[in-house]
Formats: structure tokens, C-alpha cells, sequence
């Protein structure tokens, strides 16, 4: 699958702008994180674009999130691998691999990413720096959807707190114009 038909996906099954933005950030991160680990970035960033492709679907039966899109995209030539990562994100199959293991972290911190530039008087990604989101990860009551275990999970594919807030604060900024911040 392209990058413009996973789009088209989206398009398709998500009307929630903000999931949509959440969905590209997503992207964006785990291409970046692929560049860092020397992975596939189209195959990465496919797992981070489609990853809550069913979440209108199922918001309200949350332990068959992940399931459902693999369901859809079970007939399209999107990796296997892909799928694998989408149903074990949000923590109902093990995490096998590592692009499963990035994903997991990666869906917070776009999150805490976004709710530490809303709390920057500019309201953008570009006047945020990591070490503000680090003292932010600390605070539990600040986006507290945020699952701060979660995110850590990062230290599995070897990187620091640090190291994956600075690389996903990046990731971000780059696109800060597709996610209006």
C-alpha cells in the first residue's frame, strides 16, 4: 500500500480531524524513529498512519481496537508486519518486534507532544523543547492520557526518555504545518 492509498483510508474512515493529525504525527515519529534504527520508513510510517484507523469503530468496545482495522486491511498488500504492530499497539497482543514495541510508545508521546505546544503561550510545536516536555512527563496530571509507562517503554529499542521525546518532538515539528501547531 502507498503512502496516497493508506490516505485514502483515512479519508475513507476518519472524520475526527484532531485523530487525523494524530494519526500523520504518529507517521511522522515512527519514520523518523526508522531512520534511527536503520528500519523500512515506509513500512514504519504505514503502521503509524493507519494505527487508529478503527477508532470511530471502536471507542466504545475498546479491546477490539487494532482488530478491526486489521480486518479491513486483511485484503490489501499493507505488510503483515504492519498489522501485527496496529493490533498489538494498544496492549491487547504481545509486542513481538520491534516495530511493535515503537508504535506502542510512539501513540502517546504524539499526545504529550501536542498538549505541551497548546500549553506554550505560542501554541506552537517549534517554540517547545524537549527538556519542557520532560518536565511535563513528570507531572502526572498533565495529559494524563498520556500513559507515561508507556512512552517509556521506549528504553526497549534502546533509547533514552530523552533521546525518544528530543527524536519525536523533531519528527513533529517537521510537520507542524499538517498539524496546525
Amino acid at each position: 500500500m502507498t503512502r496516497d492509498e493508506a490516505i485514502g483510508w483515512l479519508d475513507k474512515h476518519v472524520t475526527n480531524k484532531n485523530l487525523r493529525k494524530h494519526m500523520f504525527a504518529a507517521e511522522a515519529v515512527m519514520r523518523r524513529l526508522a531512520r534511527e534504527l536503520k528500519e523500512d520508513e515506509e513500512v514504519w510510517g504505514l503502521a503509524g498512519l493507519l494505527h487508529d484507523l478503527d477508532y470511530d469503530q471502536t471507542v466504545k468496545n475498546f479491546p477490539r481496537h487494532g482488530l478491526v482495522t486489521a480486518e479491513m486491511l486483511k485484503e490489501t498488500d499493507v505488510p503483515e508486519e504492519v498489522i501485527d504492530a496496529i493490533k498489538s499497539h494498544p496492549g491487547h497482543f504481545p509486542r513481538n518486534s520491534l516495530l511493535d514495541q515503537a508504535l506502542y510508545a510512539v501513540d502517546p508521546v504524539t499526545g504529550l507532544i501536542v498538549a505541551a505546544a497548546l500549553m506554550h503561550p505560542t501554541k506552537m510545536l517549534k517554540n517547545v523543547d524537549a527538556d519542557f516536555i520532560l518536565r511535563r512527563f513528570k507531572e502526572k496530571r498533565f495529559a494524563a492520557g498520556a500513559d507515561r509507562d508507556q512512552i517509556a517503554s521506549c528504553a526497549v529499542f534502546g533509547f533514552s526518555l530523552d533521546r525518544f521525546i528530543t527524536l519525536s518532538l523533531e519528527a513533529m515539528q517537521d510537520i507542524d504545518e499538517v498539524l496546525g501547531l
